[in-house]
């Protein structure tokens, strides 16, 4: 089995958590059942829920986590969906309580009225390139930034256009969490602005999927997105540079997103203990440098 295929099927085979906390967390996370896999004993861990491409970062590091608070952490978001990953992030860091330690964590940056309107305290992690993806078949291996969003705006529409097959190009687009600034919107500023003729799909494995399909596509997604040995994909390099932490800093790759941490106006001891040590953590700068993430915290 593929790694992307583990990533979309994996789930915990031990004991649910008691019938009151399952109620809790798909009331106010959007969980399902399968997902809310833990222990009888697991009254006391901390619990984090939200977007996919987050969750990787804590699960990376979620022993280096305990062994720091002395607490069990459980997380929720592997198999986060459009539109549920990055407000179920929010719905667990507003239901943080001294007897029920929960925190959030959101792919996208939230505005400065979201945050107030729910009495949020965000904790910037890093900025993680957003990949420009192709069919592994295409023999085009770099845009520039100009006309990546050409492409996406429906102004070039073939991709002999940019040097490449007389093929049509098919635009693949994950558009969520639209009111919120940032991600995608380092594309193009509103889901408005894309190609009205375009596939829109729902997760970020069904867009590898899509662009697998079909030879002339091209879709987005996070560099922290473990793509499968049967995945027909490639990543294209922006005006010459490579997605990478470096070219990040530097300003030459400009597409990206933000991944954060939130909590409530009040959040346990433990809790603010466990994101700090994400932000400045050894383990965490580790995980960075694997996905090429560049962390906002100073080494």
């Amino acid at each position: 089995m593929s790694t992307n295929a583990k990533q979309r099927s994996r789930f915990v085979n031990i004991k649910l958590l008691p019938f009151l906390l399952s109620s809790f967390l798909v009331c106010t996370f959007g969980l399902t059942n399968t997902s809310l896999a833990a222990t009888n004993t697991d009254d006391d861990a901390l619990m984090g829920a939200g977007a996919h491409f987050a969750w990787i970062l804590f699960d990376a590091i979620k022993a280096d986590l305990e062994a720091k608070t002395g607490r069990k952490t459980i997380l929720f978001g592997e198999n986060s969906m459009l539109g549920v990953g990055c407000n179920a992030g929010i719905k667990a860091a507003k239901q943080g309580t001294k007897s029920r330690e929960t925190f959030g964590f959101v792919c996208c940056p939230l505005s400065d009225e979201e945050i107030e309107k729910e009495q949020l305290i965000v904790y910037p992690l890093a900025k993680e390139p957003i990949l420009i993806l192709a069919h592994q078949d295409n023999p085009v291996n770099d845009l520039s930034s100009e006309q990546v969003r050409a492409i996406f705006r429906g102004d070039l529409d073939n991709w002999s256009q940019v040097k490449g097959p007389n093929k049509p190009i098919v635009v693949v687009t994950r558009l969520h969490c639209k009111k919120r600034p940032g991600h995608w919107k380092s594309i193009l500023p509103s889901h408005k602005s894309f190609r009205a003729e375009r596939l829109n799909v729902k997760s970020a494995a069904a867009m590898v999927e899509r662009v697998s399909d079909f030879k002339g596509a091209i879709g987005h997604t996070g560099s922290t997105w473990a793509f499968g040995d049967n995945d027909k994909i490639k990543v294209i390099t922006i005006d010459g540079a490579k997605p990478t932490a470096a070219n990040l800093a530097n300003g030459k790759y400009r597409f990206f997103r933000q991944l954060s941490a939130i909590t409530n106006r009040t959040p346990s001891e433990d809790v603010v203990k466990l994101i700090h040590e994400t932000q400045n953590g050894v383990a965490f700068r580790k995980v960075a440098k694997k996905y090429e993430l560049l962390p906002f915290s100073p080494q």
